[in-house]
């Protein structure tokens, strides 16, 4: 995972104590190096102490973000006093910087209220909050109304901000592929390109045909081919599946990978049954998974608005997510359910992994047809989970995120599968199913729902349901 890259902004009032602006300044960039963020910010020669009050103060701000635009990811606004709420407002709207933008204020200490001392950032902040309102420029703020640079609240602040960054940053002109026509019977993950396109999400189709079409060129002693045989091999454990199988994987991965590249993809969506089973004798579920431990989420039955919910949970995490469906009830227990695919789950979300058939499909088209799938118990974990969706009606991108577990309940089935615990699960699945979204939710093994939240609803401008 690439270092995010903040904008630092220190505000400063002339009122109000100077020391603390230059204070102020060393602390917070002391804090984000140890974090290990990098920084972008007016220098001590540059302004009074590095920080923006006046209207060149700003300018100069604005033009040093200007020339490092490609660099930051994000812009901090930090009051060590009350600070210039306009020269603050100017910096960011001169520099032309369209990123998520995070205010903190310095909280006063009780006992060093006198002239020498006294802070006041805690109406500062509202001041510099009401003047980015002015100018329609959305921000995030800190849980706590003022939070110390140096705690470990502002420290986790900083984590879940830095997600909430390359969440937006990532999603600026992200492109999917769709790899086949959606399954006849799947009227469930139809989507609305042209709504993503406003968002700037486009995917490019490929129909199954040519994929074929280009393995069936490729010779078993293909360089690529053999590399990729290995690495199958190497994934799992494959001692279930005959070599022939494995091999026509391979080439099915070899053809895919050249075609993510040659469109520069940054995730997939497959046709993963039945067609490939039937006419090609083989499930792309291992090959997807490999694709999805990379980093390059895979998804099932063309589901892009599904891949697109996998890849905002890698976002924020930085780790592989997985597509499952809401499958089943577990027992009577209200807040538990069994979530299931066949699968193409990454191997990093298992207990133990191996590679084995489809036992759905084998039912009609035999075992022989169906290698290829990775299967396992999913290992207990603390979870992100994710839904995006585009509403038609309403020409809008509309999504649900929430936390929750896997559990160790005992369970005995078939595929890649676990026990999902979720508080008010009941209240999760009135919400799903009264708003229409999908049975397929993305999930992470992560904590990242509330910059999830944040980037989707205040920055993208999406309908979002932040489940508690």
């Amino acid at each position: 995972m690439n270092r995010t890259t903040f904008g630092v902004i220190v505000g400063n009032r002339g009122f109000f104590p100077d020391v603390l602006a230059k204070q102020g300044r060393r602390s917070i960039l002391e804090v984000l190096r140890k974090s290990g963020f990098r920084t972008v910010s007016l220098s001590m020669q540059d302004t009074k102490y590095g920080a923006v009050e006046t209207f060149e103060d700003a300018k100069k701000c604005a033009a040093l973000f200007a020339k490092n635009s490609e660099k930051i990811d994000g812009i901090i606004v930090t009051l060590p006093n009350f600070g210039d709420e306009k020269g603050v407002a100017e910096a960011v709207k001169r520099c032309g910087l369209n990123v998520p933008i995070l205010i903190q204020a310095e909280p006063d200490t009780a006992g060093k209220m006198s002239i020498a001392d006294r802070r006041d950032s805690f109406c500062g902040k509202i001041s510099v909050c009401n003047n980015l309102r002015q100018a329609s420029i959305p921000y995030t703020l800190t849980g706590s109304h003022t939070v110390k640079v140096t705690s470990a609240e502002f420290a986790a602040e900083l984590e879940d901000f830095a997600a909430v960054c390359r969440i937006v940053k990532g999603l600026d002109k992200v492109r999917f592929g769709a790899i086949g026509a959606r399954t006849g019977a799947f009227n469930t993950v139809r989507y609305s390109e042209k709504i993503l396109e406003l968002s700037g999400i486009a995917v490019e189709t490929i129909d199954l045909s040519e994929i074929l079409g280009n393995v069936m060129q490729l010779i078993d002693t293909d360089r690529a081919v053999k590399r990729k045989l290995n690495s199958i091999k190497d994934y799992v454990t494959t001692k279930l599946v005959p070599e022939s199988k494995l091999l026509k994987m391979a080439k099915f991965a070899v053809v895919l990978e050249r075609w993510i590249k040659q469109n520069e993809l940054d995730g997939t969506a497959i046709q993963c049954w039945t067609s490939l089973e039937e006419f090609f004798g083989v499930t792309p579920c291992a090959v997807m998974s490999m694709l999805s431990e990379s980093l390059r989420p895979s998804a099932c039955e063309v589901d892009i608005t599904g891949v697109l919910a996998m890849y905002i949970l890698q976002l924020a995490s930085g780790s592989p997510s997985a597509l499952l469906d809401w499958n089943n009830n577990y027992g009577a227990e209200a807040d538990k359910c069994v979530c299931f695919h066949c699968s193409n789950l990454p191997k990093s979300f298992f207990k133990t992994a191996k590679m084995d058939y489809q036992q759905i499909i084998a039912g009609s088209l035999g075992r022989d047809n169906t290698y290829g799938t990775i299967v396992g118990r999913i290992a207990a974990n603390k979870i992100t989970f994710c839904r995006t969706t585009t509403d038609d009606a309403a020409g809008i991108v509309s999504a649900y995120v929430g936390e929750g577990e896997f559990t160790n309940d005992k369970l005995e089935t078939f595929g890649g599968y676990g026990v999902m615990k979720v508080a008010n699960l009941q209240d999760l699945m009135q919400y799903i199913c009264l708003m229409g979204f999908e049975h397929h939710v993305a999930v992470n093994i992560s904590r990242k729902a509330d910059a999830i939240a944040e980037a989707l609803g205040n920055y993208m401008g999406w309908e979002i349901y932040r489940h508690e």
